[in-house]
């Protein structure tokens, strides 16, 4: 008859760096950025906390890899790149969407761009459209940072608010589920569109003014200054 040993040797779970980021999505998106620590996720995954700085050198590093996954549809966007202003729409709508895909993301995001460690997320592709366009990078520049604060500051809103809302903060009390979390505002009940669009006549307006002022031999503009 075969006998166990009394301390049979423990298996070591290997993880790659895929499978952390995976948990760690999961849970941002089921319980939310504030547990979203080394240790719960070292937990849900089986192995000890040191074991994800293999991987990863920092929690700032494996935060940053986890924006990334939230923001890999960017990658793949279809820019509708006749103008810089509708380029700068369109990803900026994508942007949203990415956002709203997971609870907290946009915090989260807007904290791994604050610190450096993401690229911007519309500066590749605005900066492509204003080359071909023969826009100066400048204003793609502008274009980019001004879509992309917008975006994130607005979706943290909407998140906040929908965690308010859920948690009966704003009355009423709704049970507080992944789905509600990440739901997106009903059409109707969001001006994001409509200030988006006021931003793009923005672009649209730097853009005219670059070219009335290169057209006047004054050269290329990126910016605009207000009329006093």
């Amino acid at each position: 008859m075969h006998e166990e040993p009394a301390n049979p040797p423990v298996r070591r779970v290997r993880r790659s760096k895929a499978d952390i980021v995976d948990a760690a999505l999961g849970i941002l998106d089921g319980q939310g950025l504030a547990d979203l620590t080394m240790r719960h996720l070292a937990d849900v995954l089986g192995v000890q906390p040191s074991a994800l700085y293999w991987h990863f050198e920092s929690k700032q590093a494996l935060l940053a890899a986890v924006s990334t996954r939230i923001l890999a549809p960017m990658t793949s966007a279809k820019v509708d790149a006749s103008s810089l202003p509708r380029a700068a729409f369109t990803l900026g709508t994508r942007l949203h969407d990415c956002l709203l895909s997971y609870r907290d993301a946009a915090e989260l995001v807007s904290s791994s761009l604050a610190l450096g460690l993401i690229d911007p997320p519309l500066l590749g592709h605005l900066t492509s459209a204003a080359r071909d366009l023969g826009e100066p990078d400048a204003l793609a520049a502008t274009a980019s940072e001004a879509v992309t604060h917008f975006v994130l500051g607005y979706a943290f809103h909407e998140q906040q608010r929908l965690q308010a809302d859920t948690l009966g903060v704003l009355g009423g009390s709704p049970e507080l589920t992944p789905d509600r979390a990440t739901a997106p505002v009903a059409p109707g009940e969001t001006a994001f569109e409509p200030v988006l669009a006021l931003i793009a006549q923005g672009i649209a307006a730097a853009s005219e003014a670059g070219s009335e002022a290169e057209r006047s031999g004054r050269g290329p503009s990126a910016s605009v200054t207000p009329a006093r």
